[in-house]
């Protein structure tokens, strides 16, 4: 048998041909995942025929999208979902957020019925063991609210959420940012909507590399006079939270939080840029779990990692994690906040999705050598879960674009 000839496409309009060995599958585990946490933050998948343009309402293929949140569960990886990487203010619109939360938590509970599934969570695991979803405050259009309009926006939500039987992340605000001024402000915000949650919830800190309306959030733009804010609401009722997802690209500011979280709260990191260090750890038993949307392009690989933390191998787990990392600092390179493209692309090339199409247009915001350098690093990486298929979608888009690619290629 011949083999895999991959065609790149480099950024002065050259091709180049790179002979593709068959990845070695990533094996799926057959016990819980015990020595981490850990969410992949995932995308949706839109209907081919619907009309993803801009400002077009969501119209989601429902089956699509929920199949591919099944496939994080088979890895034993718990979803984050109806948050940034499934387009949240960039084409995820309310009523479809609400849908796609409703029906995840859904699918979640069907999950656990299937026995295969229940086998790699723990015993007794419930639909937020599977399934943590973004609450926020964007169903109200308006952009400035009082903090009191804050509150109930925040509110309406959450009780929607809890409803669904769905985990709470309870996400940064744009709003929030625009009406606060003090970090008191941001404190008593929290305090309110935290004393009305009925279990307790993950707090995000989104930076704004991901959501540039998010500066001066918890009252500062320096993070570490915005992460003594976030403390203090954490320290105010620890039994209200869950963990705390940092997504500020900035590992040391990470682990300056993680060391002074109480205990029982969690740090899941979210810094796509450095978490192989993170989640393996420092050596003396400091780590973070994750919760990630880099893991939604990576989701073998990072299972079979945290397999290896369970085995004792940290070796093996850092090896994996760091080509994954490598493949997620190209995907969330500049304009970070287009990640959503190389996330939907893979999920494309690997089969979980019939065509590379996304919600509001935005299959269009990363170049064709910026997904040409998607393709070669996936592979790399071991992250192409079908290298024939994925050489065969990907040469399509190339002779779609005008090049001539030779059969014997493909």
């Amino acid at each position: 048998m011949s083999e895999l000839q991959l065609t790149l496409l480099g950024e002065d309009g050259a091709l180049r041909r790179l002979s593709l060995a068959e990845s070695p599958a990533f094996a799926r585990p057959t016990a819980p995942l015990r020595s981490r946490v850990v969410y992949a933050a995932v995308h949706v998948v839109p209907q081919v025929h619907g009309d993803n343009t801009p400002g077009a309402p969501a119209d989601i293929d429902w089956d699509a999208t929920l199949a591919f949140r099944r496939t994080m569960w088979s890895r034993g990886l718990g979803v984050a979902d109806a948050m940034d990487t499934a387009q949240r203010n960039m084409g995820l619109d309310p009523v479809a957020t609400r849908e796609l939360i409703t029906r995840t938590a859904d699918a979640a509970r069907a999950a656990l019925q299937d026995p295969e599934i229940s086998a790699v969570f723990p015993e007794g695991a419930g639909v937020s063991d599977l399934v943590v979803a973004g609450v926020n405050t964007d169903q109200r259009s308006e952009q400035e609210l009082s903090l009191d309009e804050v509150v109930e926006a925040y509110l309406e939500q959450l009780r929607a959420t809890e409803a669904s039987g769905a985990g709470t992340v309870l996400m940064a605000s744009r709003h929030l940012a625009r009406a606060a001024s003090t970090p008191a402000e941001y404190e008593d915000v929290y305090r309110r909507v935290l004393e009305a949650a009925t279990e307790p919830v993950v707090l995000h800190w989104l930076g704004t590399v991901f959501d540039p309306q998010l500066a001066g959030y918890f009252g500062s733009d320096d993070p570490a006079v915005g992460a003594e804010t976030l403390l203090r609401i954490i320290e105010a009722d620890p039994s209200k939270i869950r963990g705390v997802k940092m997504s500020l690209l900035d590992d040391a500011a990470e682990i300056a939080v993680r060391g002074r979280l109480p205990e029982g709260v969690r740090m899941l990191t979210g810094d796509d840029f450095h978490f192989s260090h993170l989640i393996v750890g420092d050596g003396d038993g400091a780590y973070s779990d994750a919760l990630l949307g880099a893991f939604a392009a990576t989701a073998p690989a990072a299972s079979a990692a945290v397999q290896a933390l369970d085995a004792g191998d940290t070796d093996e787990a850092r090896r994996i994690l760091d080509a994954s990392e490598q493949l997620g600092r190209h995907i969330f390179s500049a304009p970070t906040f287009h990640y959503k493209t190389g996330v939907a692309f893979l999920a494309w090339l690997n089969g979980h999705q019939d065509a590379f199409v996304m919600v509001g247009g935005m299959h269009s915001a990363r170049s064709l050598p910026h997904l040409s350098r998607t393709i070669e690093l996936a592979a790399a990486t071991g992250n192409l879960e079908q290298p024939a298929l994925a050489v065969e979608r990907w040469h399509s888009m190339l002779r779609l674009a005008g090049y001539t690619i030779d059969e014997g290629a493909a």
